[in-house]
């Protein structure tokens, strides 16, 4: 038998391998490459995902396919992702903030981590090239964007995964990745951002890894208001912590970090805001007044009541329907049945989830039109998304995803152009 280095002369670097069969000359075997160490690990890390992977990347493809028959009526396909929000998140990228408090549309309406982030990676898309910024911060936030919604997937199957089975897991990933909602994540929207840290901030908190959690709600908070939702639910994670092992052990007391550091971020922003504008108040105050956001008690009956208001027997389009009061209501209707199923598996999700539902299931409810409970606002309630999951199988399931690709598919012809229907 040869020597290693005699084979790898013979063979070439382990391209062949001698074999020997019963004493006879040696005949030389190709030997099969081998992945490197850090590739058989990332194989191997990504193979419990690769339905979730594949579900999310063909939705993408189906919304690109969508933009571009829209193209087709001289559309910009990289206008249509950046459409609705998306203009004053790029706007606020490559602008930034008003140094006054305003009663309308303004930048100030925004939160700015987002921005932020997609003003840096924008630089990268623009360099040794005369393209504007403004060009390579659309790009930036498309890719902040898709990344962000495949990292969410992800999370999301690992999330239910612990709660569940791995079975379950795959089928709320894919849900997750089909739902409209989903919409977003080919969009210049901050749900890019705003998801993924608070999967991230419920995992953590389910593993007791408070620092971690703190930080990742912190960074959240300073991407959309309703991240603050985050707060309340790292001050009951630490409440409950603190019940179980009792004030007196430092490790529970520990606990306390993680809403401590979730507040860093709203924090920084209001300071800002106060030595920018001279209010710290300026974000709330362009949103009442630009964007007539606020709560609203009654805000279903209001809505059901300007529905019915629109439909006429005798001429089915006069006056026009609104399909966003469509789209609100629907969604009210759905999001009560996600939550019974969420309140059937009460005992199987963890506290911190069925908290942070809650907290965007009321926003969603009590939120005055044109903001409600629409798609968009659906999937940052992901648990309630993934609950379906764990009930819906087999031929049922199936039919449930092929209906939410059309939904979703429906939704980025309408949401990409014109005004018909905001995400």
């Amino acid at each position: 038998m040869k020597t290693t280095a005699e084979r790898a002369r013979l063979g070439g670097a382990g391209v062949v391998d001698e074999v020997w069969v019963d004493g006879a000359a040696p005949y030389l075997e190709p030997i099969t490459a081998r992945p490197s160490t850090w590739l058989r690990r990332l194989i191997e890390t990504v193979r419990p995902y690769r339905m979730a992977v594949l579900a999310y990347l063909g939705t993408r493809a189906l919304l690109l396919a969508v933009a571009i028959v829209n193209g087709l009526h001289d559309h910009s396909v990289l206008n249509q992702f950046t459409h609705w929000d998306g203009i004053w998140y790029a706007k606020l990228a490559d602008q930034g903030y008003p140094r006054f408090v305003a009663h309308g549309p303004t930048t100030l309406g925004f939160f700015p981590l987002y921005p932020i982030v997609i003003w840096t990676l924008g630089h990268v898309f623009v360099w040794g090239t005369a393209e504007p910024l403004i060009r390579g911060i659309q790009y930036a936030g498309l890719l902040t964007s898709l990344t962000g919604g495949l990292v969410a997937t992800v999370l999301v199957q690992k999330l239910a995964t612990g709660w569940w089975d791995e079975a379950s897991g795959r089928r709320a990933a894919v849900l997750f990745a089909v739902f409209p909602g989903s919409v977003v994540f080919s969009m210049v929207y901050a749900e890019g951002i705003l998801i993924p840290l608070a999967i991230g901030t419920i995992l953590a908190l389910e593993r007791r890894r408070w620092i971690t959690a703190g930080v990742l709600a912190g960074l959240a908070t300073a991407t959309e208001p309703e991240a603050l939702i985050l707060v309340l639910v790292c001050v009951v994670a630490a409440a409950l912590e603190l019940r179980r092992r009792g004030w007196r052990d430092a490790s529970a007391r520990r606990s306390l970090l993680a809403p401590l550091l979730s507040v860093i971020g709203g924090a920084a922003l209001l300071s800002f805001l106060w030595a920018w504008t001279g209010s710290p108040f300026a974000t709330l105050t362009a949103q009442r007044y630009g964007w007539h956001e606020h709560s609203d008690p009654l805000a279903l009956v209001h809505l059901a009541t300007k529905l019915a208001a629109q439909i006429s027997f005798t001429h089915f389009n006069h006056p026009a329907i609104n399909l966003n009061l469509v789209s609100g209501l629907l969604g009210a209707i759905a999001l009560f049945v996600m939550l019974a199923l969420v309140w059937r598996a009460r005992r199987e999700m963890s506290v911190e989830a069925i908290v942070w539902t809650l907290g965007i299931s009321f926003v969603a409810l009590t939120a005055a039109y044109p903001f409600s409970a629409n798609p968009r606002v659906l999937i940052t309630a992901f648990p309630a998304v993934m609950v379906v999951g764990r009930y819906v199988t087999g031929k049922r399931f199936a039919a449930l995803a092929a209906a939410s690709c059309a939904a979703l598919a429906g939704m980025g012809l309408l949401t990409f152009v014109g005004k018909t229907l905001r995400p």
